[in-house]
């Protein structure tokens, strides 16, 4: 039985010794996305952060086809402007009838005094009007001569247009610009020396 201990103790201290060499030599884990100098852009970071609201001229028609001007204005006077207060809304006519410019000038005039961010068109348009804003805010200065790597998401509205505008924005300073994650890229745009 001593013997038995004695060798158990022995390949103990061997497997403890290699454990040892072996914990000696590992290198640190390092990040070497972080190293890289890669910059990642997540698309989801440009999503508008408003609630979107439409406003539907169809239902102020006259019989379905036209808007009569008296009762336009008194629609325009009686209605709660303050609910569409610090949201984005898009205005629209779901009719085919055609709707005076001056109808949707009145609508975007009453948004405008309440803090609406407010346009004429659809909520696709009014999305990708957020969008291309809060992408022309990027500071073009700290992505001069980087690589970029634009990381797509599928919860945006029109990611094409998105991701369009994006690489129009920084291209002219970047080094190089990329689709994808860091372990998987699809190369976009490479400046020539």
């Amino acid at each position: 039985m001593a013997e038995t201990n004695r060798n158990l103790l022995a390949y103990l201290f061997c497997f403890l010794k290699i454990r040892l060499c072996i914990f000696a030599h590992m290198e640190e884990i390092r990040n070497k996305v972080a190293e890289s100098g890669l910059i990642q852009l997540d698309l989801a970071d440009f999503k508008p952060k408003q609630e979107l609201v439409g406003i539907d001229l169809a239902v102020q028609l006259w019989q379905g086809l036209v808007i009569k001007e008296k009762d336009f204005r008194e629609w325009i006077s009686g209605n709660d402007w303050k609910s569409y207060q610090e949201k984005a809304v898009y205005v629209y006519c779901s009719a085919d009838a055609i709707i005076p410019t001056w109808a949707y000038m009145l609508v975007i005039s009453q948004l405008n005094q309440v803090g609406a961010y407010s346009l004429v068109g659809s909520a696709e348009d009014l999305a990708k009007e957020l969008i291309s804003q809060e992408i022309s805010r990027l500071e073009l200065s700290s992505f001069m001569d980087d690589r970029v790597i634009i990381k797509g998401c599928a919860d945006i509205a029109s990611p094409a247009y998105a991701m369009s505008k994006l690489v129009s924005h920084l291209q002219p300073v970047a080094k190089s610009i990329m689709y994808g994650e860091p372990c998987s890229t699809v190369p976009i745009y490479k400046r020539k020396a």
